[in-house]
């Protein structure tokens, strides 16, 4: 009856306050918007792709396992994810749409900063900048290991790496509860 939708409504209201909250108090989002073409350039830059690939598992004998990320006192979870053999410490943000690393964690990963190719625009919480797109060998969070993580290196206006959907996206699943993420490979 009536008072059935009216408890419905009042839960939509609910849950589309939470998402923005949720989205305002990140200050963390990003958007993949293109390839940028500055006129110095003579050719444009192919767009990222983003395949879609399957989990490798670390060995056939042994099931991938699935990671818990327990909420931060600040609300947002938290990752400490091993990337390419060295610990960087994310943001998980669904509304990333790539793994983003600021220029001081690439450099931590080792990432030759002289070669990337800032030819991609994105837009973050700051605004709108540019990014290169660089390939991960692997990242991990527990045990939800994916292997070749496409990832943009953001040139500047993000103040922690992002644990995108370039990642997250490549989950069998992921699922909240009141305290934790769950990342299911």
């Amino acid at each position: 009856g009536r008072g059935g939708v009216r408890r419905m409504n009042k839960h939509a209201a609910i849950l589309a306050a939470a998402v923005i909250s949720a989205l305002g108090s990140a200050q963390a989002l990003l958007v993949f918007v293109g390839p940028h073409v500055s006129s110095a350039q003579a050719e444009p830059v192919a767009a990222m792709r983003l395949p879609v690939q399957p989990l490798l598992s670390p060995s056939d004998e042994t099931p991938p396992q699935a990671a818990q990320v327990s909420k931060a006192a600040d609300g947002h979870y938290w990752a400490q994810a091993n990337v390419n053999g060295r610990w960087v410490k994310f943001l998980v943000d669904t509304g990333a749409s790539a793994v983003a690393l600021t220029p001081d964690d690439a450099r931590k990963l080792g990432l030759d900063m002289a070669a990337l190719n800032y030819g991609y625009r994105v837009v973050t919480a700051g605004g709108s900048t540019r990014a290169a797109a660089d390939k991960l060998a692997s990242v991990t969070v527990g045990g939800a290991r994916i292997q070749d993580v496409d990832a943009l290196v953001i040139e500047k206006g993000l103040d922690t790496s992002l644990l995108g959907m370039t990642y997250l996206g490549r989950l069998s699943r992921f699922e909240a509860s009141p305290s934790a993420l769950i990342l299911r490979p």
